[in-house]
This record gives structure tokens, sequence and C-alpha cells, in this order.
């Protein structure tokens, strides 16, 4: 009903518009930080209650994902979906300087470092080429 009737509430900070009112209070939580679901097991905590879910998912164990290939689990879908390029060879991700494509932004991302002065290790040892 909210949709149709066009009306919209606006984020004071940043002006983002939103048809409903419990999105807007959503959306407000990436303004102050709020993050009222905790985790009993280990304490971290979350802006959203589903997120809280998926996380308590990670301390039961339960891996409800498996793949039709191999019969390996995963506890959430992404992660399934992940799996499954190396079953199909998918590598979306890809460098704009050599070409090198990778399954994981992770991957890009570490392997950038060749292309730039940028190194995660350095060597301590003066003169050391």
């Amino acid at each position: 009903m909210q949709i149709n009737s066009g009306e919209k509430f606006t984020c004071e900070t940043c002006s983002k518009s939103f048809y409903r009112k419990d999105h807007l209070k959503l959306h407000m939580r990436t303004h102050t930080g709020e993050r009222p679901y905790s985790c009993s097991t280990c304490g971290e905590s979350f802006d959203k209650s589903s997120v809280l879910k998926m996380h308590m998912l990670f301390h039961s164990g339960q891996k409800l994902f498996t793949c039709e290939t191999c019969g390996k689990s995963f506890v959430t879908t992404t992660r399934l979906k992940i799996h499954m390029r190396i079953h199909t060879g998918e590598r979306p991700y890809s460098c704009g300087t050599c070409g090198k494509s990778f399954t994981q932004t992770s991957g890009l991302k570490y392997h950038m470092q060749i292309h730039s002065r940028d190194k995660y290790f350095t060597c301590k040892t003066i003169d050391c080429i």
C-alpha cells in the first residue's frame, strides 16, 4: 500500500528515500552504527536479525547447502555458489592489467599487488633485493 501511495520516507542524513518506514530504520543503522542483534555464543553484533541467524548457523555447524556435483556442504548459498566455480570453471573477476581471472574478488585484490609497488610483506633486512 505504501508503495502504491507514492509516500516516501527520507533519510535526514543523506536524503536517500524509502517506500517503507522499516527500510528507513534499517538504513539509519548505517549512519549510527547501531547493531542491536548480538550472538549469544561469541558476542559479535549485527544490524539485522537475518544476518545474526545466518551467523548462528556457523556456530551450529549446520551445512544446509550441498553441492550436487561433489557432495560438499556449506553454511550459506553464497559459499556454495563460489564453490561451484571450481566445477564450472567460471572466473568472473579479471585483472584489468594482465587479464588473469579469479573466482573471488579477494583473489583479484591479492593479485593486484604484483602490479603495484604496495606489497603485503616487505623484507626488513637492509639492502635486501
